[in-house]
């Protein structure tokens, strides 16, 4: 019997050795969230052009790697979502991110009004850059992701989680989406992670506070 094709591209990549840039992040202490929990599901938008730079800014990393505090809280929360939701999986669509691509990134937005959405390297980057944050959404069994309102990557109002009310009201996104929504937060919350107010498929574990006082380096 043959295996579906995105099962067997899910196990070449397992089996894969890991590339340049994925032995520095082991060197740094990072882990693959698939040695964690092999059930949660990875599609890393940055490997591809379909993000909102237009650019594959992920030359060689095709692995989701996170702090290990992040990873064991992001297996919680993928606990959690089987629980309540056996047919249902978390998908990851990015996680530690190199300083060096973080820049790429604020290069695009920089005089923007886009410039919210990505954090500035020059003041230190945001929580990517340290293993702490995660880029997810829900997909069931065939990794097809469930309605949230808009794409992952989407900059604007209608992903903020703030307005959801306001964008519910003006039919921008429907009932079902927030539904979803709340889900996704209610079970990355059992994981110990907060949703960031602008984007609904970004979650911290820590504050930047935390990082800074914890004096931690960045991925470069």
């Amino acid at each position: 019997m043959s295996l579906p094709f995105n099962l067997l591209f899910g196990l070449a990549l397992l089996a894969a050795p890991p590339s340049d840039t994925e032995r520095k992040m082991e060197q740094q202490g990072y882990v693959d969230i698939q040695s964690i929990d092999p059930s949660i599901k990875v599609s890393l938008m940055y490997s591809r052009p379909d993000n909102f730079t237009g650019k594959v800014l992920y030359t060689d990393l095709q692995h989701a790697y996170l702090h290990p505090d992040a990873a064991k809280a992001l297996k919680k929360a993928q606990t959690r979502l089987r629980q309540l939701h056996p047919e249902l999986s978390l998908i990851v669509f990015d996680a530690a991110r190199p300083m060096s691509v973080q820049q790429k990134m604020w290069n695009v937005v920089k005089g923007t009004k886009k410039n919210i959405y990505v954090s500035n390297p020059a003041n230190g980057g945001g929580l990517h850059n340290y293993g702490f944050a995660v880029d997810i959404s829900i997909c069931d069994a065939n990794g097809d992701t469930i309605p949230m309102g808009t794409k992952v990557d989407f900059m604007g109002r209608a992903a903020h989680p703030e307005f959801e009310t306001e964008m519910l009201r003006k039919k921008v996104i429907t009932q079902q989406a927030i539904l979803n929504r709340m889900l996704l937060r209610t079970v990355m919350e059992a994981g110990g992670f907060k949703v960031l107010r602008t984007e609904w498929w970004h979650f911290n574990l820590k504050t930047r506070a935390q990082i800074k006082a914890e004096k931690r380096k960045a991925i470069m």
